[in-house]
């Protein structure tokens, strides 16, 4: 299969709640009763949303409600057919909806992406213990991107999701051998497009989306600034803006962690948020494929920092962002056509999909 397919993405603490129960357990609830055909929950490490409270893992009296993240993909009549339902219950933080490739089954002599533009971002869902030719496939998967020169890649460890329509969570005493993973990779889009054979030849069901994404900075190098957008399209539909940053936890600007940084200086802007995601194994660059090892003094695990805000201010994010990413890290640019915001007390911007394709 390679169709169409919407992303939705929703950001929000791991505390909130939907009348008596959690809000991440009813979400993952109706992604799995609904059978997508991928979904995960991801807990974030350290964040801030519109009230700017800060939320992190380093301090026991900020670390109660954590970011969490959720993502959900399938076929747009049925990404669409569940959003009601995640608006009636989700009355707190950012929804998401965005345009990709869903691809399963055989991978074999398919071509590259019509609209892929300058940069595809590629992500792949596969199972915790899934193996690859004797080895994690997780790892087998960031070998091969590694050697095929694609510009990077962050394996994040999930809680909760569904795999091809079938629920999968973590659970105490258990080998929790299916719970879902996601390795997400940026390259450019011909090498993302010649490695998806041998992605293929890895994996037994191989389950992955393409997204177009503009590669802005590589190990300090700035490639391109990110688009120039309008706020909305030609419809007057508004238009977001989503950067992200891919790092190390052992990564230092002047001294500090570079993720820690970069979520206190977005903070401290007009940023509407951003959320930092560790994940277990990765690359970027030329550093080769790494996670947690014995002895070390320093994290070695990758960092995913995202922020989603309007082109304007995404523009001012990008300058702090620029600027702490003088040396290292891997920074991606790409549109969201529909995003809302909410509060108890109001929401901020609609789930209608703008039609202007602004990457092209």
């Amino acid at each position: 299969m390679n169709e169409e397919c919407l992303k939705l993405t929703t950001y929000f603490g791991e505390r909130d709640r939907s009348q008596d129960r959690l809000l991440a357990d009813e979400l993952l609830d109706i992604y799995g009763g609904n059978r997508l055909k991928a979904s995960i929950l991801l807990r974030g490490a350290e964040g801030f949303g519109r009230l700017h409270h800060l939320h992190t893992d380093r301090l026991l009296t900020l670390s109660e409600d954590l970011p969490a993240v959720s993502i959900a993909v399938d076929t747009r009549q049925r990404i669409e057919s569940v959003l009601e339902l995640v608006l009636q219950i989700k009355r707190r933080g950012l929804v998401t909806l965005q345009r990709a490739r869903l691809l399963t089954g055989e991978l074999e002599d398919l071509p590259a992406p019509a609209d892929a533009g300058e940069a595809t971002k590629l992500t792949v869902y596969v199972g915790r213990q899934e193996r690859a030719y004797g080895q994690p496939a997780f790892a087998a998967i960031c070998d091969l991107l590694y050697r095929r020169g694609i510009d990077g890649a962050t394996v994040l460890l999930g809680v909760d999701g569904t795999n091809r329509g079938r629920r999968t969570r973590a659970r105490f005493f258990a080998r929790n051998a299916d719970v879902p993973m996601m390795i997400v990779a940026v390259g450019p889009s011909d090498r993302i497009a010649r490695v998806l054979p041998e992605l293929g030849g890895l994996l037994h069901d191989p389950l992955a989306t393409l997204e177009r994404v503009r590669v802005c900075k590589r190990d300090g190098q700035l490639l391109a600034p990110p688009h120039a957008l309008p706020g909305t399209d030609e419809h007057g539909l508004a238009i977001w803006q989503k950067l992200m940053v891919y790092t190390s936890q052992a990564a230092r600007h002047q001294g500090r962690p570079l993720s820690l940084e970069l979520v206190r200086r977005l903070r401290l802007s007009q940023s509407a948020g951003a959320t930092s995601l560790r994940g277990i194994w990765g690359f970027h660059g030329d550093h080769a494929p790494h996670g947690d090892r014995l002895f070390q003094q320093r994290r070695h695990v990758p960092v995913v920092t995202i922020t989603v805000d309007t082109p304007e201010r995404a523009a001012e994010s990008f300058q702090i962002i620029d600027e702490l990413t003088a040396e290292q890290g891997l920074v991606t640019s790409e549109t969201v056509p529909a995003m809302t915001a909410m509060s108890e007390a109001r929401r901020i911007g609609g789930l209608r999909l703008a039609r202007q394709d602004h990457l092209r």
